[in-house]
Formats: C-alpha cells, structure tokens, sequence
C-alpha cells in the first residue's frame, strides 16, 4: 500500500480559525497551526495535499501554510454538512488510492523519532489496510472523540482490530459496546484525528450523502468506518504520542506547552513555570493560625 495523498480538514463552523493560529514550533520558530500539520504530512513522504477549507478562505488558508501554499489543493465545502461530507469532498482528489486524513484543529508530538503520521503509514503499509490512530482517552472527553471498540491483535502491541467505531458516545454507550481489556478502568481507545483510509471510504460516505439530503442530519465519518470495519480488514492503532486538541478549552495553551516541552528550549520553559508557580504560591494568602486555648 502506497499513501501518497492526504487530506487535512478545516471546514468546521468552529475548526475553521484554529489552523490559522501561530504557536512557536519545538523548533522555536512561529509558525500557523496549518503550516505545522503540513510539515507534519511532508516529513512522512507525501506531498500532494488536500485542504478542505470553508468558501472564500483560500486567502488566508495560503498565507498560514506560508511557503508550504504551492503544495495544496484548495477543495472549498459549501455548504459544511458535517465532518463526512468534508472529507467526501476530496473524493476526485482521491481517485482510487488509499489517503492519510487529518484533522486541522490538532497537534501532534511524537514520543519517539519517527512522527506521529510516520508511525501510522508505516502500520497501513505493513497490514495493507485502513488503521485509524487512537489514544487511550478518559471518559469525560468521551463528547469530544469518536471512538473504537476490538480486540488487541496476537503479539501486536497497540495494535487493534476494529469491532466497533461510535461519534461521541455517552460513557453508558462506551461501557455497553468499546469495552478494550487491558485499557484502564474509565478509559477509551478515541480517535487520535489521523487515519490512514482506502478509497472504499468514499463509496460508503456517497451511499450516506446519497440516503441523507439536507437538511438531514450533518453527515459524519464514523458511521462509514463502522461499516468499513464489516467490509475489510481494518485496525486502530495506538500511536507513541500525543494528540493536542486546539478547539478545547486551553487546547492552544496546552498545545504550546508541548510542542515547548519537546523542543530545544525545554530548560527554559521549565524555569519559567517554575518561577510562575512559584510566584503564584508566594501570593497566596497564609492559612490562619490559631492561638492555643487557653482555657482550664
């Protein structure tokens, strides 16, 4: 399995300013939110890039890739009719070859040398099939991540077959039905926001669109995934990293915390949260004191 193409979302009434946003790199240099998704894709070995972006935002969508712009196929989604449409959207892009997707109001930050991307097209290619990346997620983010259940594959640590995909479920839907032994009490294998999927992912999002017009509900990815795991082989894979969500409340904040702590000046940052703490502490007030009683 080759992966030469990926497409990269940003079309979301609330995603579409999150890849405009500029952090400083591990690198520390600034750079937009989508510029460093992009990097993330082309140091995986692809280069041919689809944006999904909302209409009339090609502008600025090419100013935050910077010099990265030429390398994009601007795809406009209009009207947005959820996370599936957008995604079906490329589907000419795509052709017939399988495709790295990604979402761009996530970060990533790889716990070993290889990137995150990196770890997950080197699964797909291995297997031959589609691998969602998913990270072990308490069940009070259950509302903001699909998630998977399976069964852990023989001698394949982190490595899953797909029994189950739900959007967003309820802690009551995730204890009934994504149930993954070895996962601590609580907690969930969610999706990471990168999937390397094949082109029968396109046919099952047409049969969606096609059984749903508007104004139905906004068509979502999971239930093609779900029906992707009836069809073929198909695997969750739990990446060496972590992904940085920067539509959650503090997510830019907690985003930039970690791209600091992963990069050149990581001494520094700890210093000055230190000092930050510190100061903070010396604020409070001190706890009363009581005078012993002195009664008989």
């Amino acid at each position: 399995m080759e992966i030469k193409k990926a497409i990269v979302t940003a079309a979301g009434r609330n995603q579409q300013t999150l890849p405009l946003q500029t952090l400083v790199d591990r690198d520390g240099e600034s750079k937009t939110a989508l510029r460093i998704i992009i990097e993330e894709v082309l140091a995986a070995g692809i280069d041919q890039i689809a944006l999904i972006l909302p209409p009339r935002q090609e502008d600025s969508f090419a100013a935050a890739a910077g010099a990265h712009a030429g390398r994009l196929r601007f795809i406009t989604q209009d009207p947005p009719l959820g996370f599936g449409h957008a995604v079906h959207c490329a589907r000419h892009f795509v052709g017939h070859d399988p495709f790295l997707l990604l979402v761009g109001d996530h970060l990533y930050v790889s716990h070993e040398r290889r990137n995150c991307a990196q770890q997950l097209i080197d699964v797909a290619r291995q297997h031959q099939c589609a691998v969602s990346a998913v990270q072990a997620t308490h069940e009070s983010k259950l509302p903001y991540y699909g998630a998977v259940g399976g069964r852990l594959l023989p001698s394949s640590a982190g490595l899953y077959a797909i029994e189950t995909v739900l959007e967003k479920p309820t802690p009551t839907q995730a204890e009934q039905s994504l149930i993954v032994p070895g996962l601590r009490h609580g907690h969930y294998l969610c999706f990471f926001g990168m999937h390397v999927l094949t082109a029968a992912v396109m046919e099952l999002l047409e049969r969606l669109i096609q059984s749903r017009p508007p104004p139905a509900p906004p068509i979502q990815l999971a239930p093609a995934l779900a029906e992707l795991s009836r069809q073929e082989q198909y695997l969750a894979h739990e990446i060496r990293g972590r992904r940085y969500d920067i539509g959650l409340p503090y997510g830019l904040l907690v985003a930039q915390l970690a791209l600091g702590l992963e990069g050149r000046d990581r001494s520094e940052i700890l210093a000055q949260l230190v000092e930050i703490l510190a100061l903070r502490h010396a604020s409070l007030p001190a706890p009363a004191s009581h005078a012993p009683d002195s009664r008989p």
